[in-house]
């Protein structure tokens, strides 16, 4: 080589830098919570790009390895020679022919260049990237954008070819990258944590009940068969202190039920609910329509943490379950609630005792 060692070693460093910036994107992507970015998003044009980096992986990953390979050919062809170069004289000297001279200098080169291209150029950022996925992925993030901007026709051409390779084996490519898990995944995941006592036995009995709200339909909280408390909706404020008093509930629902011996809920009507409290200070004789209040109507097959998300969203402490135009009954929240406790109390991974006795 005829460059001095100085510029030898500076562009040494300078490719071996390149390709842990390369490395380090690409790890970081792969590693971010894309919910943090967008956390960090509002306030940082750095988490931005980083989410538009995320947004159009395929070209991202095809930009860090076209750098890695190219990294990769530059030390074999500056750095490779250069070590060899200065190994062969050394070898000489001490009196090998030089043939072996040649054939040592090169393995010795082979594995300098390797050796930093591995442990500094790729394993080290690798790690770096990993440990700090969102600090890594925004630091890197505004660089990589200009990169993607001067070499997208480059990259795209080659993103292209290897989805056309892919496409003839029957294989769809992705974009993005995703890191949600379903819940039949979190229960293996716990389950697995509890047989390697990395979770606690009784912890892993209420996460695992929790995770059994996301794929219980609201259904399942339903008896097969109740004889709801109710008054029609001609009723007046006396006949929902009756049955107040008598049913000990605060919240008295409004409808009809279904026609004696017809044993079909389909012939359930239900048009709202009273609040016993609304109607404390109105003369028994009056009637309740001014008093009826909508209720929450549920599809039958939500699941019930959705429901409970509505429920709490709506405010309401009862719900109808529907199964398209037909009512199945009603769920209140202090049945969803006891669901879950009494699943954790049981050790359930799934399904949730019924109770919908509770509508007070």
């Amino acid at each position: 080589m005829n460059a001095s060692p100085t510029v030898i070693v500076l562009a040494t460093v300078a490719i071996i830098g390149l390709s842990a910036f390369f490395v380090a994107v690409e790890f970081a992507l792969l590693a971010a919570k894309r919910h943090r970015l967008e956390d960090q998003a509002l306030n940082s044009r750095a988490a931005r790009a980083a989410l538009r980096n995320a947004s159009e992986l395929n070209i991202l990953l095809a930009g860090s390895q076209l750098g890695i390979t190219v990294a990769t050919l530059a030390l074999g062809a500056i750095t490779k020679p250069a070590v060899h170069d200065w190994f062969m004289p050394v070898f000489e000297a001490i009196g090998l022919p030089e043939a072996s001279a040649d054939v040592i200098a090169f393995i010795v080169a082979l594995f300098v260049v390797t050796f930093l291209h591995l442990v500094i150029g790729e394993m080290a950022p690798k790690s770096w990237a990993i440990a700090h996925p969102e600090l890594s992925a925004t630091l890197l993030a505004i660089p990589m954008r200009g990169f993607l901007v001067v070499f997208r026709p480059l990259l795209v051409g080659l993103n292209n070819s290897a989805n056309w390779i892919l496409a003839r084996f029957g294989i769809e490519p992705v974009s993005s990258v995703s890191s949600a898990r379903n819940p039949d995944a979190l229960g293996q995941l716990v389950q697995h944590s509890v047989h390697t006592g990395a979770l606690d036995v009784e912890y892993s009995t209420r996460v695992a009940a929790a995770l059994a709200m996301q794929s219980t339909p609201i259904r399942s909280l339903v008896p097969e068969s109740e004889l709801l408390v109710m008054v029609a909706p001609h009723a007046t404020v006396g006949d929902v202190h009756a049955i107040a008093q008598e049913s000990e509930h605060h919240r008295i629902i409004v409808g009809t039920h279904p026609l004696a011996g017809s044993g079909n809920s389909g012939d359930l009507r239900i048009v709202g609910m009273v609040h016993v409290r609304d109607t404390l200070q109105t003369p028994e004789n009056i009637s309740i329509r001014r008093f009826i209040r909508p209720i929450l109507r549920l599809p039958a097959d939500q699941s019930v943490y959705e429901s409970l998300a509505n429920m709490r969203r709506r405010s309401s402490h009862i719900a109808v379950v529907m199964d398209g135009g037909t009512t199945i009954g009603l769920v209140s929240l202090t049945d969803v609630l006891k669901g879950l406790i009494q699943a954790e109390n049981a050790g359930a991974q799934e399904g949730f005792p019924r109770d919908s006795t509770a509508i007070n």
